[in-house]
């Protein structure tokens, strides 16, 4: 194992498997998508920086886009000057903390073993067995993530990292990162890991992917149908911090979900809030239903994605049998014991079908169900 890799201990399935993917000789493009936190730099740095001090790759070549958050707007090497690479080096810094110092960085840099590449100027430049890195790849354009892979040359290792749900404000699905996952599972000798809220260690990560999930359903917009549903659930329990309202009559016509005493809209309220927005023997819920003379239903906004599924999916068992919601690329990934498949999926997979919809609708994540 690589030294400075071997101090970097693996704290889930996800990062495991990406170290053993990094190792691996059979592949020399390795892809790893997932939400910050997940320890897609710090190990793939770790792998990069720790092959070159052992003699495997002469070079560490660094990418990645040098990005002003509040605008959107990315920045070259020829515009920011020195800057470029004090962000750059300033990146490596916090990613290494205690595993290398920064003596040792900058020898690394004046020895030419670790190099900072500004993505807009590859073209006519060769990487012979070099280990590379392509971070934060949801910030940039697939065309230049294409020249870093015409830039390989013999005996090379590309790793592309980036977050396609989380830190990318354009449609999911056709972000940079997305696009990039959908090329490389198709590739030859490409292998795609995708790490999810399971894999996040990083303290304070899963509080910000949590708030981001929650202004992504804020931020929606409502129909008439469910402004109606929420103005009058603010009436009857205005002490209930409402996040949500999903209406989905029109959905339920459409893929022929007739099960008896299925809601009709869901309501989705911040956590500790679901007791406050049903009241204590369901008076409150009841009451907007019967205002609105429609079934409701409601949950808590929770990183436990299984209550999401089971709250919107037809068969009210079926949530036995799942063992697992998370984020798999720019999709919902959802495990269900083999046995149920069939039963999660419904006839001609009406059920998925329907469940793909609400989740495009409610947070732009389609669903898709996998085998436990």
């Amino acid at each position: 194992m690589v030294s400075v890799l071997d101090d970097v201990k693996p704290l889930s399935p996800g990062q495991e498997l990406l170290i053993k993917s990094l190792e691996s000789k059979e592949h020399d493009l390795i892809g790893v998508f997932g939400p910050t936190g997940t320890g897609k730099s710090l190990i793939s740095c770790a792998y990069g920086i720790g092959s070159v001090l052992d003699g495997i790759y002469k070079r560490f070549i660094l990418t990645r886009p040098i990005v002003d958050i509040a605008t959107g707007r990315e920045y070259t090497s020829l515009e920011l000057g020195d800057l470029y690479y004090k962000l750059s080096f300033s990146y490596l810094e916090d990613i290494f903390g205690g595993l290398i110092g920064l003596k040792e960085l900058k020898r690394l840099v004046d020895e030419g073993k670790l190099v900072i590449a500004d993505p807009h100027f590859l073209r006519g430049r060769t990487f012979d067995e070099s280990v590379m890195l392509f971070d934060d790849v949801q910030s940039a354009r697939p065309e230049t993530v294409s020249e870093l892979i015409m830039r390989m040359g013999r005996g090379s290792k590309l790793i592309i990292a980036g977050d396609p749900i989380f830190q990318e404000l354009r449609v999911i699905g056709k972000d940079p990162a997305s696009v990039i996952r959908e090329v490389l599972l198709g590739e030859e000798k490409a292998l795609v890991v995708d790490l999810g809220i399971a894999d996040v260690v990083r303290p304070g990560a899963k509080r910000g992917i949590k708030l981001a999930l929650s202004m992504r359903m804020i931020r929606r917009e409502l129909s008439q149908e469910e402004r109606k549903i929420a103005e009058v659930a603010k009436l009857k329990a205005p002490d209930a911090e409402l996040i949500t309202v999903l209406e989905f009559k029109r959905e339920k016509e459409e893929y022929g979900i007739e099960v008896s005493g299925f809601p009709d809209a869901l309501i989705i309220v911040k956590e500790g809030y679901l007791g406050r927005l049903v009241g204590r023997r369901g008076e409150r819920i009841g009451s907007m239903e019967k205002e609105l003379g429609l079934k409701l239903r409601a949950v808590e906004l929770t990183l436990d994605l299984k209550k999401l599924v089971a709250a919107l999916h037809p068969v009210g068992w079926i949530s036995k049998h799942v063992t697992n919601v998370d984020f798999a690329g720019p999709q919902l990934q959802v495990s269900v014991r083999g046995s149920e498949v069939g039963a999660f999926l419904g006839q001609r997979g009406k059920y998925v079908r329907f469940l793909d919809a609400l989740f495009k609708k409610l947070i732009g994540v389609g669903v898709k169900v996998i085998r436990a």
